[in-house]
């Protein structure tokens, strides 16, 4: 069990938000696609209560991370019991069953390990939640790995513990709910049933920030420690991403004045782009709120738009050898 472990219940974007969380508007659907950057330097959590203010403006942009949801394959169903929707995260995938009232963890598979919440769901959010909601649920079942092998059991407890303005990065967001998810379990050998004698534990905690016209959230950072003394595993690690949308906007103001542009702006059919191009060869162009719409090819400094419904995107573009750059693009 290596340290992927410790990442199993960030669920990386799921947990979606307004002030407060409907399951109408925050259930994950088969299709979601959420673009994400990983974060440079460490998140400060320390703001609590309402009307605080969540202080994360030094962090930078990092690598690009995607997240879709999918449906579970009849096998995935047959083995994670109720399953209705997977994510897949970078080689992780977390399974889910989404009920009229909550959604319940049923299996976590990382390249290390898998975890089967057949004998007992998790419950990782009930609906609705806003400022001050707790819920506490237990949840057990089996854990395979490339160390170990057996039972695990415990809690997840989740609060919406605080609210206010979040800084982060280059951006203010106002209306801001941030949920705390403390996972703790304890694993124990396959043949001890009846949970007697613990040989390691797993304990994460995440933190997730939502504002009331994202789906999913503006920012997430996780931390957590395994430890299994018998196999001599002792480790800790921690991560952090944050909605792509939050670091577009400024990449775009160092492109204009590195006078790397695009015309025409506004645009029907096409648009070209200017500035040292040619080590260019791919676009990817976004909604505002950070969603990927397009890919292409860069054909002779150009990429053809016509198909795009008319709204301001965000293009990014780069190549092997290159610098990515971002700029921002009006549709007629």
């Amino acid at each position: 069990m290596k340290k992927n472990l410790l990442f199993i219940f960030a669920f990386s974007g799921l947990c979606s938000a307004q002030t407060t969380i409907t399951k109408a508007f925050n259930d994950p659907l088969v299709g979601d696609v959420v673009n994400n950057f990983v974060v440079n330097g460490t998140v400060d959590n320390s703001a609590t209560g309402a009307n605080t203010t969540f202080n994360n403006a030094s962090l930078t942009q990092g690598a690009a991370s995607q997240v879709t949801y999918i449906a579970p394959t009849s096998s995935e169903i047959s083995t994670y019991p109720g399953s209705t929707i997977k994510m897949n995260d970078t080689g992780n995938s977390v399974l889910y069953k989404a009920t009229a009232t909550q959604l319940e963890i049923t299996g976590v598979i990382t390249p290390t390990a898998t975890l089967n919440f057949a004998a007992d769901n998790g419950t990782f959010i009930t609906y609705p939640a806003s400022f001050g909601y707790s819920n506490t649920d237990t949840a057990k079942g089996t854990f395979t790995s490339t160390a170990a092998s057996g039972l695990f059991k415990g809690t997840i407890v989740t609060t919406a513990d605080a609210s206010g303005t979040l800084l982060v990065g280059p951006k203010t967001y106002a209306n801001v709910l941030r949920i705390k998810s403390v996972q703790n379990f304890n694993l124990y050998q396959s043949t001890d049933t009846n949970y007697l004698f613990p040989i390691g534990s797993v304990i994460n905690t995440s933190y997730t920030y939502f504002d009331s016209t994202h789906k999913f959230p503006l920012l997430s950072s996780t931390s957590g420690t395994l430890s299994v003394p018998l196999l001599s595993i002792n480790q800790s690690t921690s991560g952090a991403q944050a909605l792509n949308e939050v670091f577009l906007a400024v990449n775009d103001h160092v492109s204009k004045k590195q006078n790397f542009k695009v015309y025409p702006n506004p645009a029907q059919d096409f648009v070209e782009f200017t500035g040292d191009t040619n080590n260019y060869s791919t676009a990817r162009i976004y909604s505002l709120d950070g969603k990927l719409v397009k890919t292409s090819d860069i054909q002779s400094g150009k990429i053809q738009i016509s198909e795009l419904p008319s709204a301001t995107y965000f293009i990014e573009v780069s190549g092997k050898d290159s610098k990515t750059e971002i700029t921002k693009v009006t549709k007629k």
